[in-house]
């Protein structure tokens, strides 16, 4: 099946439609999964390590036998090829099954580095859905609830002072300021902390306004550091403080949250919604930093958004990628609470590879109506390092008996 007649077809009159009963299928099958590494240094402007350390930044392509293709970002290799053997011959419109299937269809579900894959394909087949039907990606998950995103930038070029580059920042358009703290070798636990506190009044005074600045502690200090400096910084308003602690263990919030009055902001080290839950239904945290791929997806990232609505939690969702961060349009787009997005202002250049992806100005994001993600690539720019045409699924996918997957 064509695109002209895959769009024809959903173009069919009232009559029609309701002459016939609603086929449960697209019509379209997953042919081929294309895989091109070499963005992390095009992406990034860094090391010649892909992508921001294990956070890959390499294009997925999907193709379809309709000549509709989608592209994600993430994942590695391995985990690629994993998944991408397990889609082959699906309907890439049953986004949520095809998730269900990649997250359990093996013996241990998905861990964070497989879900970066998940959340790559998961990205493309709804590129894939949204191009079919001829619609930006935001039209099919709710419609826009805000005109623009507002962005914090982080590795804002310095202009030689945390004051002045916080003024600049801001000036820029910017929301916020956002660094990180006082470095070291050895880390000096009471020296970072006296230092990081003499940085953050000089953010404040250079943002000019509560909540033009931001500080990520990069999970480095042990609780009671992270304590003492968050109530140091209480009164200099800060727009949020990110990675107080140690990830591993989430419940240690319960400690922390009675401790702090700073907006706390946590997700970014995190894959789904289990990996996130207890501190959004605790309201243990005031942000959440879950991001794609890295959750898994668009699939997932919806039902984080959802879950942080019910528990008046607000989305400051973590920079992974070009590709990344034009999806976040998207979703950021359509979720009503409080959002703040991270940009990196080198970012902002481009890339050689997509000739199209998000629409930044004036220190914001806009939506834009291009169908799909809105995201053009040229993949003669990239290498690619693995093609998947052959479908595989070692262990059995059973189903219940309304054709829903449930565990083997």
């Amino acid at each position: 099946m064509k695109r002209r007649a895959f769009l024809n077809a959903a173009a069919a009159t009232p009559l029609a439609v309701a002459a016939q009963a609603p086929s449960p299928r697209s019509g379209m099958k997953i042919t081929r999964v294309r895989y091109y590494g070499g963005a992390g240094d095009a992406a990034m402007r860094q090391s010649k390590v892909p992508g921001l350390f294990n956070q890959s930044t390499n294009v997925v392509v999907v193709e379809t036998d309709a000549g509709i293709s989608g592209i994600g970002e993430g994942g590695a290799k391995d985990t690629m090829e994993q998944c991408a053997a397990a889609i082959v011959g699906m309907d890439p419109f049953r986004t949520d099954q095809i998730w269900q299937i990649l997250y359990r269809g093996y013996f241990y579900p998905a861990g964070r580095e497989k879900l970066h894959a998940i959340g790559a394909l998961d990205m493309a087949l709804w590129d894939i859905k949204a191009k079919a039907l001829g619609v930006p990606l935001y039209q099919l998950i709710g419609g826009l609830a805000r005109d623009h995103i507002e962005c914090y930038a982080t590795g804002y070029p310095s202009k030689g002072s945390i004051k002045a580059s916080a003024a600049a920042c801001v000036a820029d358009g910017y929301r916020a300021y956002r660094f990180h703290p006082a470095d070291g070798e050895p880390f000096d636990r009471f020296e970072s902390v006296n230092r990081t506190y003499q940085m953050c009044r000089d953010a404040r005074e250079g943002a000019g306004k509560d909540g033009g600045w931001a500080i990520d502690f990069h999970t480095r200090f042990d609780l009671p550091d992270a304590v003492r400096l968050c109530q140091m910084i209480e009164g200099l308003g800060p727009y949020f403080v990110e990675d107080l602690v140690r990830s591993e263990n989430p419940d240690v919030y319960r400690t922390l949250r009675p401790m702090v009055k700073v907006p706390i902001a946590v997700g970014e080290q995190f894959g789904d919604r289990w990996d996130i839950n207890t501190l959004v239904e605790g309201r243990l945290i005031d942000f959440c930093r879950a991001t794609v791929p890295n959750v898994g997806g668009v699939t997932e990232f919806l039902k984080i958004a959802a879950l942080c609505e019910t528990h008046y939690v607000g989305l400051i969702p973590h920079f992974t990628g070009p590709i990344s961060e034009a999806t976040l349009v998207h979703l950021c787009g359509v979720f009503s609470g409080p959002v703040l997005m991270e940009m990196l202002p080198r970012a902002t250049q481009g890339v050689p590879y997509l000739s199209k992806s998000f629409d930044f100005r004036n220190g914001k994001l806009w939506p834009n109506q291009r169908p799909g993600l809105g995201v053009e690539f040229d993949p003669s720019k990239l290498t690619m390092i693995t093609e998947i045409t052959e479908r595989a699924q070692p262990i059995p996918v059973y189903r219940r008996p309304d054709g829903s997957v449930t565990n083997w």
